[in-house]
């Protein structure tokens, strides 16, 4: 899935315009992976996830691992960006 972000994201020296997702190419065994990861991290900071598939922490992790970025790549992106990130991901993972 591609999302053409509203505005370039400046990260690393790197301007992105768009981004994919390749989240069809996900296992279920990079989600339970990647939600263990989020919720030793967010115990950490004492937090919890509550619900992974609505939570942006997790979406993010998601996020991430299907675009081949790190996570604070996404802290780089406009607020309307964010979000259309954040409910592709959920989207997807909620079958909608």
């Amino acid at each position: 899935m591609i999302i053409e972000l509203k505005k370039p994201a400046e990260f690393e020296g790197e301007t992105t315009t768009a981004l994919n997702l390749d989240l069809d190419s996900l296992t279920g065994a990079d989600l339970r992976r990647i939600e263990r990861k989020v919720r030793k991290q967010l115990a950490a900071e004492q937090m919890t996830l509550t619900v992974a598939q609505t939570d942006t922490d997790y979406l993010l992790a998601v996020a991430a691992q299907a675009a081949g970025q790190p996570v604070e790549f996404f802290d780089a992106l406009a607020a309307p960006d964010f979000t259309a990130v954040t409910m592709a991901v959920q989207n997807f993972l909620l079958g909608g």
